[in-house]
């Protein structure tokens, strides 16, 4: 296609700019129209007695009023990433469907979430997924569980960021430096409008982009002249043998074992997630959602699985395009798909697709951890009494702060399917044993056990290696393999798991410990250092908006209260649900 700067799809780079109007429109007027589709659905909050949000927490959740058709595209959007749809065609390619794991075990993921927590959670009226943590463990401690959230919810977001900026390298000839900086500006912008309105009302746009575009693709993939008709399950591809398929050895099946309960268990205390939980209209309408978005989430990865087999039936080399073959690059499967094996005009909806898919989980990502930031760090740790307008800035310059560095990372670290695995290692390990205690079994957690195992927990993974970050590891479990030339060697034995199991009994085990020694007099007054054991509960505990049985309560009513409710360690604060 000719143009008059080489290497540059202009006509590919103009609908893009088009498309990325589109989305910034809709996300800058989304509020008002997000209220016509729900009108009437603040006003059955009131009636129920819950309280009118301020208007930071407005932004943050959509005034509590996402209903079933907003909610069910917005959670599956958020999903649904650039990471997402490249990395499973990336894994279909190189290790066979066996170990495309994220599609069925993030499903798995939103399915147990809707089953076990959505409900609770939404009944409690807490405004980000850390209120919890900041009741059971105070607001200090329960804060420092925003450096895991971070790490996630960043790395997540670096994740698809990289993956759209190879996307758009391919398709368009765009540098991948500025196509990350571009897309990750246009979702900023309309984010800072609207928050949680603009990120709901544009991911039912981008949602249907995606199936669209990589659906409609697909036919004109397959009747390339350059692809095996009819599609092999078994061929050689780039000079290897390549299954459909895939197997897993007899010494690799822990290690499948351990990263899908990983993602499964790891895919659930996201803010992300949660956010999109505590703006439904009614708990139960948190869990349909859900339910739905796990269908929606495994359907979204069959075209990129599809897409995958594809590029596998391709000969490259007579398309012209031997990146993929020369380097092993089968992240660039989705994108060279669009461009080599289909007529313009569908590339062009495939570009949207991609793009949208990126845009859809990157806002959804920023806001979730500028919101816990705001929140849980910045007003309930800092500034106790900040106004509204002051946390209203407060989340719009964070959220500038969190996409330059999601930005900084996409564009320095290049792998998209390790960093996406990385994202539930960190979350599964050091979040989710907490999330299960805090939210179900409250009186076997208090801080004693929560630094304890934190501590221990952290320390055992970072010792545990990481061939995604290149370092090897010093504390090697049974059956470690290796590397060769320098390569570092990996963990065949299913130690996330088992570090999480670890974290999870420290926790349970220091709680009782510390109950017995109070109870024998061990453990009172000055040797309390963390005062669990106090006989008034710290004001600490209180946090606007929140109250255990799920009707609001003022922070006065709550001190009024103080006299009466026992220490903090009974889990008292978490367990009327």
């Amino acid at each position: 296609m000719a143009s008059d700067h080489p290497g540059i799809n202009i006509p590919g780079l103009a609908g893009l700019i088009v498309f990325y109007f589109l989305i910034l429109f809709a996300g800058i007027f989304s509020k008002k129209i997000l209220r016509i589709f729900n009108k009437g659905g603040a006003k059955k909050n009131e009636e129920k007695g819950e309280k009118a949000l301020s208007s930071t927490d407005d932004m943050m959740l959509a005034g509590r009023d996402i209903n079933y058709f907003v909610g069910i595209f917005t959670m599956t959007a958020t999903w649904v990433g650039g990471g997402y749809i490249n990395g499973a065609a990336e894994a279909t390619i190189k290790y066979g469907l066996l170990w495309c794991q994220a599609p069925f075990c993030y499903a798995i993921s939103l399915l147990c979430g809707g089953l076990f927590f959505a409900k609770k959670m939404r009944k409690m009226d807490f405004v980000t997924m850390l209120d919890p943590f900041q009741i059971k463990y105070g607001k200090k401690i329960g804060a420092f569980f925003y450096i895991p959230a971070f790490s996630g919810e960043i790395l997540w977001s670096a994740a698809i960021l990289s993956a759209l900026g190879t996307s758009l390298q391919v398709i368009c000839g765009i540098p991948e430096e500025s196509s990350i900086i571009a897309s990750a500006g246009f979702a900023m912008f309309y984010t800072l409008f609207g928050g949680l309105y603009s990120v709901a009302f544009t991911d039912i746009f981008q949602l249907i982009c995606i199936f669209v575009g990589l659906i409609l693709a697909i036919p004109f993939m397959t009747v390339n002249e350059n692809v095996n008709q009819p599609l092999k399950t078994d061929l050689m591809f780039d000079g290897k043998q390549h299954s459909l398929l895939g197997n897993i050895p007899a010494n690799d099946a822990a290690r499948w074992v351990d990263a899908a309960i990983m993602m499964m268990c790891g895919g659930i205390p996201w803010q992300a997630y949660f956010q999109r939980v505590l703006s439904s209209r009614t708990p139960s309408v948190a869990r349909v959602l859900s339910m739905c978005a796990a269908v929606g989430c495994f359907s979204a990865a069959i075209p990129a699985v599809v897409i995958g087999w594809i590029t596998m039936n391709t000969d490259w080399k007579a398309v012209g395009f031997t990146q993929i073959i020369d380097g092993d690059e089968y992240k660039l499967a989705v994108p060279a798909c669009l461009n080599y094996l289909c007529p313009p005009a569908i590339t062009f909806i495939g570009l949207g697709s991609v793009s949208a898919a990126v845009m859809s989980s990157t806002d959804s990502s920023i806001l979730g951890v500028s919101c816990m930031f705001t929140r849980n760090v910045f007003k309930t740790v800092f500034m106790p009494h900040a106004s509204d307008r002051v946390m209203k800035w407060v989340l719009r310059g964070i959220i500038v702060v969190n996409t330059s560095i999601a930005m900084i990372i996409a564009i320095t670290v290049k792998s998209v399917y390790g960093l996406y695995l990385i994202c539930s290692d960190l979350v599964f390990i050091l979040l989710f044993p907490h999330l299960v205690l805090v939210v179900h079994f409250p009186k076997y957690a208090n801080k004693y056990g929560m630094v304890i195992g934190f501590s221990i927990a952290f320390l055992l993974r970072a010792l545990s290696g990481e061939p995604v970050l290149n370092y090897d590891a010093v504390l090697k479990f049974p059956y470690y393999q290796e590397g060769s030339d320098g390569a570092p060697g990996f963990q065949r034995f299913p130690f996330r798991v088992f570090l999480m199991l670890v974290h999870l009994g420290l926790v349970i085990a220091v709680t009782l410990l510390t109950d017995l020694l109070n109870k024998e007099g061990y453990l009172t007054g000055k040797f309390d250092i963390l005062e669990v054991y106090k006989k008034k509960p710290s004001k600490d505990l209180v946090i606007e908006n929140v109250c255990p049985n799920g009707n609001e309560v003022s922070p006065v009513a709550e001190k009024k209260k103080e006299e009466e409710v026992p220490s903090e360690s009974n889990g008292a604060a978490v367990s009327a649900i």
